[in-house]
């Protein structure tokens, strides 16, 4: 039940950020290291609201995997003794 009313958070807080973008259709020039491009408002917050999503489930998931291995690791010490 906490999975899915997190899910739920998640996908209302991505679906205000989109509504308050697409509202604004003002330009955005961003600079890169190499390169500079302008793109409307409304597509730099679906980009960076999708980029950070994607980040903190990436993040998310490593943590998992590691914390899951110690785990693991610590009952195999455990069982060897």
């Amino acid at each position: 039940m906490r999975l899915y009313l997190t899910l739920f958070f998640i996908l209302v807080l991505l679906a205000v950020a989109f509504i308050f973008g697409s509202q604004n259709d003002q330009l955005l020039t961003l600079n890169y290291l190499v390169a500079r491009t302008e793109i409307t408002v409304a597509a730099a917050v679906s980009l960076f609201t999708g980029l950070g999503f994607a980040l903190g489930l990436l993040v998310t998931i490593l943590w998992r995997i590691v914390r899951k291995s110690k785990k693991a690791l610590a009952k195999n010490k455990s069982q060897e003794k």
